[in-house]
């Protein structure tokens, strides 16, 4: 069983056996059990051992859930997320939370939790409560979405950059790419939102919560408001890059289209002059003869026709 927990006094242990675990429940030792699998032994561990209600089972087996807060016997089941990198999924963490124990479970690696860890090693024991430790890992998973947030903004920017430069199509495609992360961002952030807001308003009651803890927790709850108008304001930068994109490639077309346009016009009186001296009338053919009328009639006519036309485009502008 893939799992680390850390006890009361700051000790972490790697690997336990199930064995161990039930044994430092029982003392009260147990601060926080971190499960980085959803297999089979983990399920019966929560089964047996802490008791988890059937219907919180089922969410940890199969997971995909939306972030909630589940009220049960003795405990609480939050579903929360983490940041990882932008454009990769967000990483789900099952949080089962009582008065004798904190467990999470999680299939991918939790950036945020492996900084809460390090932090707990720099100062053992200074996270002695259950409720504290929740909210450290739930507010580093709220931060952890910030450098994700920063790192979109400067590739918007850069994409940005790219587009107004040159226009290609797989910058299209990523522009697509990213909306459909940002969209799946929203989701989650939205609902971690309303979550927060249920637990402050006392909708969802939290073991062991009191009005010193509340202020901690509302914190957090403006983080996620900042994070969820941040998202907002990264949709409508993204919408206007995809608009300038389109701008872009309809300002090349029009160029291209002009540029064909102007060929075609300047071809169109050689056309004619080619065509008039080209019939078979006998005064053109008795008349223009010498290499003077040939040059003077025949290609100077063209070389005028075309010197008129590149005046007027100049004039207009089109050149």
């Amino acid at each position: 069983m893939d799992a680390h927990f850390i006890l009361t006094d700051g000790t972490e242990v790697t690997d336990p056996k199930p064995a161990d675990i039930e044994e430092t429940l029982h003392a009260g030792k147990l601060l926080w059990l971190d499960l980085h699998d959803s297999s089979g032994d983990s399920l019966a561990l929560l089964r047996d051992v802490f008791h988890i209600h059937p219907l919180a089972m089922e969410d940890a087996a199969e997971f995909g859930q939306r972030p909630k807060i589940e009220e049960y016997d003795h405990f609480v089941s939050l579903v929360f997320f983490g940041a990882n990198d932008v454009g990769e999924p967000m990483t789900e963490v099952h949080f089962f939370y009582g008065e004798d124990f904190l467990v999470s479970l999680h299939r991918e690696p939790c950036v945020a939790f492996g900084a809460m860890r390090q932090a707990m090693h720099r100062h053992p024991g200074a996270l002695s409560s259950r409720l504290i430790v929740l909210h450290h890992a739930l507010d580093s998973m709220v931060d952890s979405v910030f450098p994700m947030l920063a790192a979109f903004d400067d590739r918007i920017d850069s994409l940005q950059e790219q587009i107004f430069e040159k226009p290609a199509d797989d910058q299209l495609a990523t522009l697509f790419s990213l909306k459909r992360w940002l969209v799946g961002v929203r989701k989650v952030v939205n609902p971690e939102r309303d979550m927060l807001n249920d637990l402050l308003s006392q909708r969802a009651e939290v073991p062991g919560m009191t009005r010193k803890q509340e202020p901690y927790f509302r914190d957090l709850y403006d983080h996620l408001i900042r994070i969820s108008d941040m998202v907002d304001s990264h949709r409508d930068l993204l919408g206007n890059s995809m608009d300038a994109y389109m701008s872009m490639m309809s300002r090349r077309q029009n160029d291209a289209i002009k540029q064909l346009t102007i060929i075609a016009t300047v071809f169109l009186p050689l056309s004619f002059l080619t065509g008039f001296f080209g019939q078979n009338f006998g005064w053109l053919v008795g008349s223009i003869g010498s290499p003077e009328a040939f040059f003077g009639i025949g290609i100077g006519t063209e070389v005028l026709a075309v010197a008129v036309l590149f005046t007027l485009f100049k004039r207009r502008g089109w050149l």
